[in-house]
């Protein structure tokens, strides 16, 4: 398998709901085994604030940033105005979309997402004559 997506999706990542910005968290894929591993990187994201969905092969990564400050303190200057990151994605056909796992961990979202049975690396008996 040489990608998890067909193409990453470009259009708007906002909903009409929610029309602040967000940012795209930065991603790296990569392959092991019979499943692809997907880390991104969401500081300030908490489990509690992360969506990730699945709907018709796009797979949806979104999270709200939440910075604790301390009581009577704000910040003066910030050089990142969003609120939140997201990101979709749209799934091969190889990758079982029910069978995706998550865990996040200090910020880095990890997600495991396995390949279909169809798809998975088998080794063939050689029968003799």
């Amino acid at each position: 398998m040489s990608d998890v997506t067909k193409r990453e999706e470009t259009r708007e990542l906002t909903t009409p709901e929610q029309r602040e910005p967000a940012m795209l968290p930065p991603v790296d894929i990569y392959e092991e085994g019979n499943a692809l591993h997907l880390l991104a990187d969401l500081p300030g994201v908490k489990r509690e604030s992360l969506s990730i969905e699945v709907d018709n092969n796009v797979l949806s990564l979104e999270g709200e940033i939440q910075v604790d400050m301390p009581e009577g303190i704000s910040a003066t200057y910030a050089e990142v105005r969003a609120q939140r990151f997201a990101r979709r994605f749209t799934l091969s056909h190889e990758i079982d979309g029910d069978a995706i796992e998550a865990r996040v961990d200090n910020g880095v979202l990890h997600l495991v997402l396995p390949k279909k049975d169809s798809h998975r690396t088998r080794r063939i008996e050689i029968q003799a004559a």
